[in-house]
C-alpha cells in the first residue's frame, strides 16, 4: 500500500511505499531535504508534520525532544506514513544548496597525526573541486569495504579533501585506513551532506567545541570564519582525554597569532603527565561554562562523540542560547547505530 506525501516547502508530491521512510523518497526524488545521519541520531531532517500520521522507528532524543515531538515535529529518516501526509523540514536560516557529487578519487597523501588518528588527503579525479558548506561531511566507500561518513577538513574550492580518520576498535573502514591504506588507493566520494554548518551572516560570537576527531569540520568552520574576514570572537575548545590525543595545536597557535579574534583552549579530561599544568583539565563542555555566564546571541559548533555533543547542547542552553543556534554533528559510531536501532 502506497500513501501521498506532499512536500509543503517543495511543492512536490510523492508516493511512498509501504515500509519507506518519507526521507528516504524524497532522497530517491532528487529532492534536496536537508538530513545528516539517516538513522534518527543528529535532528538534521527534523521536520513538522501539517496533517496525516506515521509510525517513528527508534530515535535518539537527542534528535528529537518529547516536547518537540507533542509540538507536531517528526524526523523524516525515522517517520513511515500511516496515510496520506503533509510535511515541511523545519526553516533553515541561510540555507545553503550543493551539488551533490559522486567521484571517483585517489589517496594523495597520509599522515599520522595521533597514535590513532590519521589524516588523509584525497584527490578528486573527475572534475572540479567539490562544492560544500565548512562543516558538512561526505561519504567514504573503499572497495570492498562499507561506506563510512567523514567531515571535510579542509577549505572549500581546495584541490584536495581532507578527513580525519580515528581507530575504532573492531571497525573494518577505520582499520583498514589505519593499517592498509596507500598512496594512490581508489576511493568513492559522495557529497556533501550534514546542516552543521558554518552561518556566514551571523555576527555574533561563536562557540566552536571539537572532541577527538570532530576538530575536523570545526577546523573547516573556524578557518572559514577567519579566512572570510568575520569579525566577531571566535572560541575554539578542543577536548580530547591526555596530551597524546592533542593534534593541529600547532596550527592554531598560529592562528591565534594571526588573529587577535580567535582564542583557542584545549581541554585534557584525563591528566597523566607533568604537561598537564600547560592545559586547561576537566570535561570540554565544563571549560565552557566556566568561562561564560551568558549564551545569548552566539553560535555554537559542536562535534565529535555523542555524550560530549549532547552534554553541551543541554548545558549550553542553560546559558540562554537559542537550540537552533547550536549546530551539533555527534560521531556516531556503526555499533551505537545498531544499538540504537534495536531499541
Amino acid at each position: 500500500m502506497t500513501h501521498k506525501i506532499t512536500f509543503r516547502s517543495f511543492g512536490i508530491e510523492l508516493e511512498v511505499a509501504d515500509g519507506q521512510t518519507i526521507l528516504d523518497a524524497a532522497l530517491n526524488a532528487k529532492i534536496d531535504y536537508p538530513c545528516g545521519c539517516q538513522s534518527g541520531n543528529c535532528g538534521a531532517c527534523k521536520s513538522r508534520l501539517f496533517a496525516g500520521d506515521v509510525d517513528l522507528a527508534p530515535y535518539s532524543t537527542f534528535a528529537l525532544e518529547d516536547s518537540e515531538r507533542d509540538q507536531g515535529l517528526v524526523l523524516a529518516c525515522r517517520s513511515i506514513p500511516l496515510s496520506n501526509c503533509e510535511i515541511s523540514p523545519l526553516d533553515q536560516d541561510e540555507t545553503v544548496t550543493h551539488t551533490h557529487r559522486t567521484m571517483n578519487c585517489r589517496i594523495q597523501e597520509i599522515q599520522t597525526a595521533t597514535h590513532d588518528i590519521r589524516t588523509i588527503a584525497i584527490e578528486i579525479l573527475d572534475g572540479a573541486p567539490l562544492s560544500f558548506s565548512p562543516g558538512q561531511y561526505a561519504t567514504l566507500t573503499f572497495p570492498g569495504l562499507p561506506p563510512r561518513d567523514f567531515s571535510m577538513a579542509n577549505l572549500p574550492g581546495e584541490n584536495s579533501l581532507e578527513f580525519h580518520v580515528r581507530h575504532i576498535s573492531g571497525g573494518r573502514v577505520s582499520n583498514h585506513v589505519v593499517d592498509r591504506l596507500k598512496i594512490d588507493d581508489k576511493v568513492k566520494v559522495e557529497g556533501p551532506y550534514g546542516v552543521s554548518y558554518l552561518r556566514e551572516l551571523h555576527r555574533g560570537p561563536i562557540i566552536a567545541v571539537a572532541g577527538s576527531t570532530g576538530l575536523a569540520p570545526i577546523r573547516s568552520i573556524v578557518k572559514r570564519a577567519l579566512r572570510i574576514g568575520m569579525k566577531q570572537s571566535i572560541y575554539l575548545y578542543f577536548g580530547v582525554r591526555n596530551e597524546q590525543d592533542l593534534y593541529c595545536t600547532d596550527e592554531f597557535e598560529d592562528l591565534v597569532e594571526e588573529y587577535s579574534s580567535l582564542s583557542f583552549i584545549p581541554v585534557l579530561s584525563e591528566t597523566s603527565s607533568r604537561l598537564t599544568e600547560n592545559y586547561r583539565t576537566g570535561l570540554v563542555t565544563d571549560a565552557v561554562l566556566t568561562d561564560f555566564d551568558d549564551l545569548d546571541g552566539c553560535k555554537a559548533y559542536i562535534a565529535g562523540p555523542p555524550i560530549m555533543v549532547e552534554t553541551a547542547v543541554q548545558k549550553f542552553q542553560l546559558l540562554g542560547i537559542r537550540r537552533e543556534d547550536c549546530h551539533a554533528d555527534a560521531f556516531y559510531t556503526e555499533l551505537e547505530k545498531t544499538a540504537l536501532e534495536r531499541n
